[in-house]
């Protein structure tokens, strides 16, 4: 199922979820994910962030990937001469 994500908040109550669902403390998925335990805090808490990097690195590390809606799929993108 996919869930929605339109807000900083969103994101972090998403990962929450997951991250209580697989039984994970916020230390162990830092250290999984290979970020800081600060990090994680501040996504669950939905604090903005500039470091998609390390977004991705937690959502990996859950086992979550990032899907964007509404934007055409590269095979779907023909090459201009």
């Amino acid at each position: 199922m996919l869930q929605p994500v339109d807000t900083p908040q969103d994101l972090g109550l998403a990962v929450y979820r997951t991250r209580k669902q697989q039984g994970l403390t916020q230390a162990e998925l830092a250290l999984a994910a290979g970020v800081g335990l600060r990090f994680v805090v501040e996504l669950e808490a939905g604090k903005r962030t500039v470091r998609l990097e390390k977004v991705l690195q937690v959502l990996q590390a859950l086992g979550a990937q990032l899907q964007l809606a509404g934007v055409p799929l590269a095979a779907d993108l023909q090459e201009q001469p």
